[in-house]
């Protein structure tokens, strides 16, 4: 295959008609010419942190649609399967990335659970740690979100450390508003990476210390506005993310959005695409063709350098994508799952207290994944606390999918809702079942509407319950983006219908049992102070 384009050349940063050709998927040639180029050539885009499931998309489904917009591989971490079904989660979506022309590099989930302050579907050691980085197909150790962990050197944690470096692979960070003395001793274990830095000074802290950067805008947590001005002086060290990406914004863009708003504020084009398509190749080791001779030839086409249209992906020497329409199959896939609890009624979602019982609540943050606690007035009915609609404070259950078990209980500020619930058993890390809404009567109809779906994501009133069925491990339905992305948009339009203002209400959801970021959350087990680490109380008395 003989090919005729202007070249970005990333490695010599230069743009210049080029002659390119390919021969057994691999670039044998490139040469400049005279011959007229009216498109451009450069490598594709890599998520250099996402985790798959959060798409509630199949890996080749994902693949699909990743390809649109020039991304030719991901760097994923299936930590949430994992928590869900374990190693045989893991193995499922490499098994199912396999059957696609698409690069997935997956890594070996480093907390599964993330904390003992919960309960999971799933444990993996430090020993299944190790035969996981034997593989080949296990390229790193996935994020160590257990810093408390790692600065107190706990026996589990500092062996899984070491088995990635016995494999010399690298290690992912997850540290969340760690500075100084305590971010220098954990990076000085050898974790590499963080994308969880939601300040400039916070990153700036890290890079001092040798880590790199992976700035992240996903569906929830969005830092892109807070870091992206450090590329300009780090383009080493930057790399870019999405972390969560949820289907309907999936089908509308991916990395190439980062691109596209650092290049819209006058970021050099070279640094801009470093970050997307080599930093994340030379961090990980990764076997994805650069656009030199020899290189596999994966590569995008765009129309010009401003508009960054894609007109064509290739990977492996493979066209994937071209004239509107990806050429990546479709696959059809077996089910795994654990999912095995009884449904609720309302009697018990009630909580017993007087009428001068202050709570802690748990206050969302849209766009943030960390959370603000406030100690506030309960509403009471007939000495019960119930949620208060006027003032947002609403009831938040917690509860258990792998076993029957009460349900974990608590109020959250910021949701909105005024009628109505919504739940979900995309709930990291866990997967257990969380529900928020406006009385206890709603919740009960969407916590058994997702049991009886054996997981999903749900809005229900008393006229009407719309539930996105996840079969697989209750995160990711066998469906396609367009049918998947089309009906989570039906339910997003239905949750801010009901009065939430956040700007993904689901996502916001599914990240306030995540223990491991500050400052309140609620897992099966109880509420939980992520800043101290350890389980509160949700009454004052």
């Amino acid at each position: 295959m003989k090919l005729y384009h202007n070249l970005i050349d990333l490695h010599n940063k230069q743009i210049f008609p080029a002659e390119i050709i390919i021969e057994e998927n691999k670039i044998v040639s490139i040469k400049e010419t005279t011959e007229p180029c009216e498109n451009y050539i450069l490598p594709g885009f890599i998520d250099a942190h996402v985790h798959i499931e959060s798409s509630m998309l199949l890996p080749s489904a994902f693949a699909k649609i990743a390809v649109q917009h020039g991304t030719v591989a991901t760097v994923s971490d299936p930590h949430e399967i994992a928590n869900v079904c374990g190693i045989e989660g893991i193995n499922y979506m490499i098994d199912n990335g396999n059957k696609v022309p698409f690069h997935f590099f997956f890594g070996a989930p480093s907390c599964v659970p993330a904390t003992s302050f919960e309960t999971s579907g799933a444990v993996i050691n430090a020993n299944q740690i190790d035969e996981l980085l034997s593989r080949k197909e296990i390229r790193y150790l996935s994020e160590m979100m257990n810093y408390p962990g790692v600065l107190f050197k706990d026996e589990e944690v500092m062996k899984k450390i070491a088995n990635a470096k016995k494999h010399n692979k690298p290690i992912d960070g997850h540290a969340p508003g760690l500075r100084g003395d305590k971010a220098e001793q954990y990076i000085k274990e050898g974790i590499s990476t963080d994308h969880e830095c939601f300040t400039k000074e916070e990153a700036l802290d890290k890079l001092k210390y040798g880590m790199k950067i992976l700035i992240r805008e996903g569906s929830a947590a969005k830092n892109f506005e807070a870091l992206i001005d450090l590329l300009n002086d780090y383009e080493d060290e930057i790399m870019f993310c999405c972390d969560d990406k949820h289907p309907d914004e999936l089908l509308l863009h991916h990395i190439n959005h980062h691109v596209k708003r650092a290049l819209a504020k006058g970021i050099d084009l070279f640094k801009v695409l470093k970050a997307a398509c080599i930093n994340p190749v030379l961090h990980y080791k990764l076997p994805v063709g650069l656009l030199r001779q020899g290189d596999a030839a994966d590569f995008i086409i765009i129309d010009n350098t401003t508009d960054f249209n894609i007109i064509e992906t290739y990977v492996a020497g493979e066209k994937v994508y071209t004239n509107g329409q990806s050429l990546i199959p479709t696959i059809e896939e077996k089910t795994i799952n654990q999912f095995d609890c009884e449904k609720i009624n309302s009697t018990d979602l009630k909580i017993q207290a007087n009428n001068q019982t202050k709570i802690n609540v748990i206050e969302a943050l849209d766009g943030e994944l960390i959370t603000k606690g406030q100690v506030l007035n309960a509403k009471y009915q007939d000495d019960e606390i119930i949620s208060d609609v006027e003032n947002d404070i609403l009831k938040m259950v917690v509860i258990n999918r792998y076993k029957k078990a009460p349900p974990a209980i608590a109020f959250i500020k910021n949701i909105g809702l005024k009628t109505g619930a919504i739940a979900s058993t995309v709930a990291h890390d866990c997967h257990n079942i969380i529900c928020v809404g406006a009385t206890d009567e709603d919740m009960v109809l969407a916590i058994n509407a997702l049991i009886d779906a054996k997981g999903g994501v749900c809005v229900a009133t008393k006229d009407k319950t719309d539930t996105l069925a996840l079969p697989i491990a209750g995160l990711i339905s066998p469906l396609s983006a367009q049918e998947v992305g089309k009906s989570y948009a039906v339910l997003d339009k239905r949750a801010k219908e009901l009065g939430s203002k956040l700007s993904a209400p689901f996502m916001t959801l599914s990240f306030m049992a995540l223990l491991v970021i500050p400052e309140l959350k609620l897992s099966d087990l109880g509420l939980f102070d992520g800043a101290k680490f350890e389980f509160t109380q949700l009454k004052i008395d």
